[in-house]
C-alpha cells in the first residue's frame, strides 16, 4: 500500500499562483517498492477526471495542453515528492486537484484531493 498526502491548494484570484505538493509514503519502499511516475489529475463539478502532468522516474514531463507554459511539475524522487508549480491561474483551472502515483509493482494509488478555487 502507498498513501499519498497532498497540499497546497486554495483560494487564488486569476492571475496568480500556488504551488501542490504531494508525498508518497509506504512501508515497502526500499525493500522492492518504488514509484515509476507521478502525476497531477484535476476534476471539475460536471467534468470527467483530466490528466494536468506527469512525470516519469527519469525526469520526462508530459502536460495538457491547456496547461503548457503556465503549469511546472518537480519531482523529488529521493523524497518521493512531487510538486505542482501553478502560475498565470485562470477561471478554468477551478478544480480539485488529485495526486496519483504508479509503482514498479503496476498499480496506481491516489491522494485524497486537494481543491484550487480561482476567482476571476
Amino acid at each position: 500500500q502507498v498513501q499519498l498526502a497532498e497540499s497546497g491548494g486554495g483560494l487564488v484570484q486569476a492571475g496568480g499562483s500556488l504551488t501542490l505538493s504531494c508525498t508518497a509514503s509506504s512501508r515497502m519502499f526500499g525493500i522492492g517498492l518504488s514509484i515509476n511516475s507521478m502525476a497531477w489529475f484535476r476534476q471539475a463539478p460536471g467534468k470527467q477526471r483530466e490528466l494536468v502532468a506527469s512525470m516519469s522516474r527519469g525526469g520526462r514531463a508530459n502536460y495538457a495542453d491547456s496547461v503548457k507554459g503556465r503549469f511546472t511539475i518537480v519531482r523529488d524522487n529521493a523524497k518521493n515528492t512531487a510538486y505542482l508549480q501553478m502560475n498565470s491561474l485562470k477561471p478554468d483551472d477551478t478544480a480539485v486537484y488529485y495526486c496519483s502515483a504508479y509503482t514498479s509493482g503496476s498499480s496506481r494509488y491516489w491522494g485524497q484531493g486537494t481543491q484550487v478555487t480561482v476567482s476571476s
